[in-house]
């Protein structure tokens, strides 16, 4: 069980950055395009990193440290969701903007959940930005 101050400050951070996002999917949705693709492959190299991350975490640390462990599943599980969270925002907001079909939108959001599919994705996809 978290104390009570980590609940207050986790609930803070959350506000904190769901208005921020909020603020930045409309500034960034009304700016040009190549902004925004630029934008978002490093959002999508960013959640990719982070998800290995996760994963080395997870596989790695635990077995050997778990008070490591828990010590790092907090910053990392949450730098991961925010993450996550804006780059289906992103892809979201690019498939509107750049007409994008259903098979492209849904490879580009399927490589979200695969480990090392953002990468393949941004080669792939992304690789003129």
């Amino acid at each position: 069980m978290l104390p009570k101050s980590m609940i207050i400050l986790n609930f803070a951070i959350n506000k904190a950055l769901r208005t921020f996002l909020w603020l930045f999917i409309f500034y960034f949705y009304t700016s040009n395009l190549i902004f925004m693709l630029k934008f978002f492959k490093i959002v999508a190299i960013l959640e990719g990193v982070s998800y290995l991350v996760l994963f080395s975490n997870m596989l790695i640390v635990k077995p050997t440290n778990l008070v490591l462990y828990k010590t790092l599943l907090f910053p990392i599980g949450m730098a991961h969701g925010v993450l996550f969270i804006t780059y289906i925002i992103l892809a979201v907001l690019l498939k509107f903007k750049e007409n994008w079909d259903f098979k492209k939108f849904g490879i580009i959001g399927l490589a979200s959940i695969i480990p090392l599919g953002t990468f393949y994705m941004e080669k792939k996809y992304l690789k003129n930005v």
